[in-house]
């Protein structure tokens, strides 16, 4: 039966008393039937046969042989095959088989004996089939002549019993007696006195029978030789010789000599030897040498087979005579085996949360050698967790003596020594490999004790953000991680629902794309889950940054975006350079560097007048103003930030230059439109055409504008609103530029020279609508009559957002 199906659970029941405290005998008859019962076991052992299944019964031997079994269904002792009580116990008086029936659920024993009764199954048997005597003549009547009795394997009244001869024999007859010490011996009597002349030979049959019932027999045939007289038969010097001689004896070693003596001479004083062994050991492991009588060994012997050998040597001299001595040859043991380890039950894996004390495995040791060379102890190499605990008899146990934990050591490799005590000890090592099975006892632990991951602003739907890990020490299902976002309340629900987890893997996707200026940043927790019963969790923080992208153009607050016409900066004629006119205010909604914002003169109608401050957005006067300068001006202010690639955005300005606040007045012709304009564009168009006329054409412009702009000086009526002029525009010029929006219509007359103000209305309905525009491209219609400011290539973002196209500005209109 193989090991693994003889596990028991033997720990907690060992220490128990036994059942009985005498084993139950049975006694059965060599050679019985396989099958034949023995007897019913179960009763008497006070069980019942469902108890046997149940509690599985099994029988245990020390020689591991089964040569009884139980039938666990009726409860009965049953012969397992051939019994032999000559093989199992050689010629023992009692012929007995110990073994334990074991039960489990509780553990329990039960000794039980079984004699092996002798059967009448040998016959007896002669060391020859023939004999041959030669008896002087002269013998005298009542002489006797040894004769080797016949060997029975049998025991007690199965043995030889009596002898006979056939036909009877009137010069001989058998004598069959005891020695003093007890033993056997045969021998042919003379009855009368023999006359080689009238028989020289004669012969009969010796016949052996024992006492069984029916009675067996064994013959030899006897020969009588009768010559004339040598009347002095060998003697042995000791009619019995005994010799000890350890197993371990070279082959050829002279294990004893033998003597016998014959007074005789001549011939019939040489005496030569024979030897023969008792039945059942023909193949001998002695020789004699006929001259001299030595015996010697032909091969090794082995106390463990057999612990006596006896020898029977004739001597026989050379008239015929002969004597017969016996040689017991004492085997004495020597510590040629070692111990023998036999495994009952192993139990391997072990859980780890096995508790201290289990029982791993059930063994028993044996020695074939004897005295202190049969004696055994044992050890184990690893005292630590493990250990040795006897049990019973020759068992011992091997237990677990401290916690187990398959995360420090997964197997054990245990080594136990059996060890005699002979000298010097003979050793055997048996090693048991107990596997450590895993229990679900360490929860997944992540690699960080916190996430932070960042993703940039209007990221594709479903990108993967970064990836969390958490390791198990556990193997098998308990080790293997899930992932997934753990729950939260309700009133701790973040605002952001856009993260997912994949539950393989651990790699963070955001599920939508999201904007930084709505979401700076979130937090979820992710939850690591092994897959044991119960199953182990831990958990972890996540944090999502989002990144700012350069996706906000800048806005301009001031001058405002709206549909209404554009308000005119006023500036005094006498104003000096670094005169603050106004400022452009923008805000942009992106943070860092995508925020900063920067400020740069993109167009004016004279470049070299206006000058914007690059951080602050003021604009100022980068030189007095010149009676040559244009009394209107268009300016086109570029708001760009700081991001990879820049946006920007325009704002439009329109500056009015005065000479005397208090000396405008209000024209009441129509306000001048932009046709003049117009009108020079087709004019410069025409000179470029026209090279011969450029200089007329341009000389008579020039000076059509100069009287022009001086008349209108004079003459100029300013419509005001509803407040004081004069302080209006005194806080203006002190401020560099009006707070309020404002439209105002100029109207220069020839025949006023007071310095009246009429108040019109806050914004003319004549006037064209003025707008800051922003988010045009470079494509359109450019303006060829509005000079560049000239600027830095840094300073243009032909593909950015928010820029305004030079048509657009020249949409805007002076008053």
């Amino acid at each position: 039966m193989a090991i693994a199906r003889q596990v028991l659970c033997l720990s907690a029941f060992l220490s128990l008393p036994h059942s009985r405290a005498e084993p139950i005998r049975y006694s059965v008859a060599e050679e019985a039937e396989s099958g034949s019962l023995v007897g019913k076991l179960a009763e008497d052992a006070g069980l019942t046969p469902p108890q046997l299944s149940a509690r599985r019964a099994r029988l245990l031997s020390e020689d591991g042989r089964q040569h009884l079994r139980l039938d666990r269904g009726s409860g009965h002792l049953l012969v397992a095959g051939r019994l032999d009580r000559e093989e199992l116990c050689a010629h023992s008086d009692t012929c007995m088989l110990p073994f334990e029936l074991l039960l489990s659920d509780p553990l329990q024993f039960f000794r039980v004996e079984v004699a092996v009764e002798d059967i009448n199954d040998h016959s007896p048997v002669f060391p020859k089939e023939r004999v041959t005597f030669k008896i002087p003549e002269t013998s005298d009547p009542g002489s006797r002549f040894p004769l080797e009795e016949a060997q029975d394997l049998d025991i007690g009244s199965n043995t030889v019993q009596m002898y006979s001869m056939s036909p009877q024999n009137e010069y001989f007859s058998v004598f069959y007696g005891t020695r003093i010490t007890g033993k056997k011996y045969l021998e042919l009597v003379l009855e009368k006195p023999l006359d080689r002349e009238e028989q020289a030979e004669m012969g009969f049959s010796l016949l052996a029978l024992d006492g069984g019932s029916p009675s067996r027999s064994g013959t030899t045939e006897v020969t009588i030789v009768i010559l004339d007289a040598n009347d002095n038969a060998p003697t042995f010097t000791q009619d019995e010789y005994i010799a000890k001689v350890p197993e371990n004896m070279s082959e050829g070693s002279v294990v004893l000599t033998v003597l016998a003596m014959d007074h005789d001479a001549g011939m019939n004083g040489d005496i030569t030897y024979e030897l023969s062994e008792a039945v059942g050991q023909s193949n001998s492991a002695f020789v004699i040498d006929s001259r001299t009588g030595e015996i010697k060994i032909t091969k090794s012997l082995d106390f463990e087979a057999a612990q006596t050998h006896e020898l029977s040597v004739r001597a026989t001299d050379g008239g015929g005579l002969s004597a017969i001595c016996k040689v017991l040859v004492e085997v004495v043991d020597v510590n040629d085996n070692a111990p023998e380890l036999a495994v009952s039950s192993f139990s391997s894996p072990l859980p780890e949360n096995t508790v201290p004390g289990t029982v791993v495995a059930l063994f028993s040791v044996r020695d074939r050698d004897s005295g202190a060379n049969g004696k055994v102890s044992c050890a184990l190499d690893d005292q630590l967790f493990f250990s040795l605990r006897p049990a019973y008899k020759n068992y011992y146990e091997l237990v677990t003596v401290s916690a187990l934990d398959r995360e420090h050591t997964a197997r054990y490799v245990l080594s136990v020594t059996a060890a005699d005590a002979g000298s010097p000890p003979l050793t055997a090592t048996h090693t048991f490999t107990v596997d450590i099975s895993d229990v679900n006892d360490n929860a997944p632990v992540f690699n960080q004790t916190s996430y932070t991951m960042y993703v940039r602003e209007n990221n594709a739907a479903t990108v993967f953000v970064g990836a969390v890990s958490a390791a198990d020490a556990d193997v098998g299902l308990n080790a293997k991680v899930t992932y997934s976002l753990a729950p939260v309340a309700a009133a701790e629900r973040p605002s952001c629902s856009c993260m997912s987890v994949n539950s393989e893997n651990g790699h963070v996707f955001v599920l939508r794309p999201l904007d930084y200026e709505r979401l700076r940043q979130t937090e979820v927790t992710v939850s690591a889950s092994d897959a044991g019963s119960p199953p182990l969790r831990a958990n972890v923080t996540v944090r999502l940054v989002v990144l700012d992208e350069n996706d906000n153009a800048p806005l301009v607050l001031y001058p405002a975006h709206d549909s209404g016409p554009a308000s005119s900066e006023l500036v005094p004629v006498a104003a000096e350079a670094g005169y603050l006119i106004t400022k452009v205010v923008a805000v942009d909604a992106d943070s860092g560097q995508n925020s900063w914002l920067s400020y740069h003169l993109l167009r004016a109608t004279e470049p070299g007048l206006f000058t914007v401050a690059l951080q602050s957005g003021e604009v100022r006067l980068k030189r007095p103003v010149t009676d040559r300068d244009s009394v209107k001006h268009k300016l086109l202010v570029l708001v760009r930030d700081n991001g990879k690639p820049p946006l920007s955005a325009t704002a439009a300005l329109s500056a009015l230059v005065l000479k005397d606040f208090s000396d405008v007045r209000l024209p009441h012709s129509s306000p001048p439109s932009d046709e003049q304009g117009d009108s020079l564009t087709t004019y410069l168009i025409i000179a470029l055409v026209c090279v011969s006329l450029l200089f007329l054409i341009s000389a008579a412009v020039f000076v059509a504008r100069k009287v022009c702009k001086s008349k209108e000086l004079k003459a100029a009526h300013v419509l005001y609103g509803a407040d004081n002029l004069q302080s209006g525009l005194a806080d203006a010029a002190a401020a560099g530029t009006l707070p309020r929006a404002y439209c105002y219509e100029i109207s220069l007359t020839t025949g006023s020279g007071n310095s009246e103000f009429q108040f019109l209305k806050p914004i003319v309905p004549s006037l064209p609508p003025q707008r800051c525009a922003t988010a045009r491209g470079p494509d359109e219609e450019q303006d060829h009559h509005f000079p560049c400011v000239p600027v830095g290539s840094e300073d243009t973002a032909p593909d950015n957002a928010g820029t305004v196209s030079a048509g657009q500005f020249n949409a805007l209109s002076f008053n």
